[in-house]
């Protein structure tokens, strides 16, 4: 692997630690804040916010995000870390029901207006959120994307902002946190969740049988079976908080239906 652009990130790393800290800062103020409007806001989500923040780091800045520019097995901890854990993190944290307790009445209705708009339903169904998290990883490693963006700062901070963006949108469009405008039904999410489950294994298998340009076989094979089994851990979370909402859904249903 390439490492072209090393200098010109390790440059930029202060700057991302600081946002990243930001970050963290103003969504601690907001649920301190909350407490004069509503009850206390729970501090699991905090470490939840904190957590998932924590994780884009280290696949950034550090000496996991210095390697993974010439070490595959590296690269893909980072990718594992910002395209699923932090994601599923940063929801479980519940980021939207805060920013609204942090809203003035006025303020929030217009986020709600933006969030019941055609683009943002677009964006956030299940399907279009699938394609996009999938989709951009087939294009990452089936592609010479994958060689470029080492060559070029501007591609490298994209390429993890869309991994970080569309893990998010993805995973929120399973597991139902925050309030959404749009609801899809669960037999629909369960449908896509498996096929997007299937289609990253496959690629996984892809990468391990035919690495991507400049990754060395040893190394594919060892971060192809990391993203296999690594990826399956991280979903087994997502599987189970999606079952339990399915659960907690229909068990009313089933209670009418028994005493019926």
């Amino acid at each position: 692997m390439e490492r072209g652009i090393q200098p010109e990130i390790s440059a930029a790393a202060f700057g991302v630690a600081l946002l990243l800290l930001t970050v963290i800062v103003v969504y601690l103020h907001a649920a301190i804040q909350s407490r004069n409007k509503f009850k206390r806001w729970p501090a699991y989500r905090s470490v939840f916010w904190i957590s998932g923040v924590f994780s884009i780091a280290v696949s950034l800045v550090g000496p996991l995000a210095n390697q993974a520019h010439h070490n595959f097995i590296a690269h893909m901890s980072t990718h594992l870390l910002i395209g699923m854990l932090s994601p599923l993190l940063l929801v479980l944290a519940s980021p939207m029901t805060l920013l609204f307790r942090s809203l003035s009445v006025a303020s929030a209705r217009k986020v709600t207006r933006f969030l019941k708009s055609r683009p943002v339903y677009l964006l956030s169904h299940p399907f279009t959120a699938a394609t996009l998290n999938i989709g951009g990883l087939f294009l990452l490693y089936r592609t010479d994307l994958f060689f470029l963006m080492h060559k070029h700062i501007l591609l490298y901070g994209l390429v993890h902002f869309h991994l970080l963006a569309a893990g998010y949108l993805f995973t929120a469009s399973i597991i139902y946190i925050d309030p959404v405008a749009h609801k899809a039904s669960f037999q629909l999410r369960a449908v896509v969740l498996v096929s997007a489950l299937a289609a990253h294994g496959i690629l996984s298998k892809l990468i391990y049988a035919s690495p991507p340009q400049t990754v060395p076989k040893s190394e594919a094979e060892m971060g192809g079976m990391l993203m296999y089994y690594g990826g399956d851990a991280i979903d087994a979370v997502l599987i189970t908080i999606f079952c339990y909402q399915w659960f907690v859904f229909a068990r009313p249903r089933l209670t009418v239906q028994k005493n019926g």
